[in-house]
């Protein structure tokens, strides 16, 4: 596996965003509108994408939330290389370019239908804190965060 750092603009991520997106619109239902507003990938400079030789096979992202954290945005692993720790990869990737660009912490935000997801930060160290900014008083978000 091959991890490459690069940015929104990478033909690779926004291939695998699609199928992010279309999981996710299927998985949210009626909810689905109201996150697709929050999860646009234009101009982010922090994308990570891991390939298996030349095919895209997960990836990342990480933006600037405020002065002291970055938001994990973009989480993806195609289905069938699910269960082999390339979320974790990707993950572990993005908290490094973090720390190396002066962050102490990261954030991000999930849903209540994604129980994969969920296990997935818990096992990495996120602990569940309140949902922020957009997401408070939303029943089916669920805000992690860990620092760095």
């Amino acid at each position: 596996m091959e991890i490459l750092r690069t940015d929104s603009s990478n033909r690779d991520f926004i291939y695998l965003v699609g199928w992010l997106d279309k999981e996710l619109a299927e998985r949210d239902g009626d909810d689905h509108v109201f996150y697709a507003q929050f999860n646009k990938i234009v101009s982010i400079k922090n994308v990570i994408v891991v390939y298996e030789g030349e095919k895209p096979v997960a990836c990342g992202a990480i933006k600037a939330f405020d002065e002291q954290s970055m938001e994990v945005k973009r989480m993806f692993t195609l289905p069938e290389y699910r269960g082999k720790g390339l979320a974790s990869m990707v993950l572990k990737a993005l908290e490094t370019w973090a720390k190396e660009s002066g962050y102490t912490k990261c954030v991000l935000e999930t849903g209540k239908r994604q129980p994969e997801a969920i296990a997935l930060y818990e096992k990495n160290g996120y602990t569940v804190t309140a949902n922020y900014g957009q997401y408070i008083g939303i029943e089916n978000s669920v805000c992690f965060e860990k620092f760095l």
